[in-house]
């Protein structure tokens, strides 16, 4: 019996259970003490197991194909925006309060390059 109820079981684990019920049916005077271990309610329990697991699969595949959904309809928000930045920097021009409001840095906000001072080796 595990402790962990939680936790999932290693598939070696289960694919062994699986070989204990297949084999517990070729056991043709098998009765257990505990009607809970008999091989109707084994089956019963790999049974609903299996559907179990079936129905995590799909509720994780659903999941997965939301999870890629939401993610593309943010990269198409994110297009949107970057063209809609553009539209605005072509519009009113680069150097406009209305492209700094939108989120685009003014060219004039640009630092000028500037010279680097002579080294001393040139300055001989």
């Amino acid at each position: 019996m595990t402790l962990k109820h939680t936790v999932p079981l290693k598939q070696s684990i289960v694919t062994a259970d699986r070989d204990s019920t297949a084999a517990v049916q070729d056991i043709k005077d098998y009765a257990p003490a505990n009607k809970d271990y008999s091989t109707e309610s084994l089956l019963a329990a790999q049974t609903e197991m299996d559907d179990r697991q079936t129905i995590a699969a799909q509720a994780e595949a659903a999941a997965k194909a939301a999870r890629d959904d939401a993610v593309a309809a943010t990269h198409r928000y994110h297009n949107k925006v970057v063209g809609m930045r553009d539209s605005v920097g072509a519009q009113y021009g680069k150097d406009s309060n209305e492209f700094q409001s939108v989120g685009r840095k003014k060219t004039t906000e640009y630092s000028r390059p500037t010279r680097r001072p002579a080294s001393k080796k040139s300055q001989q």
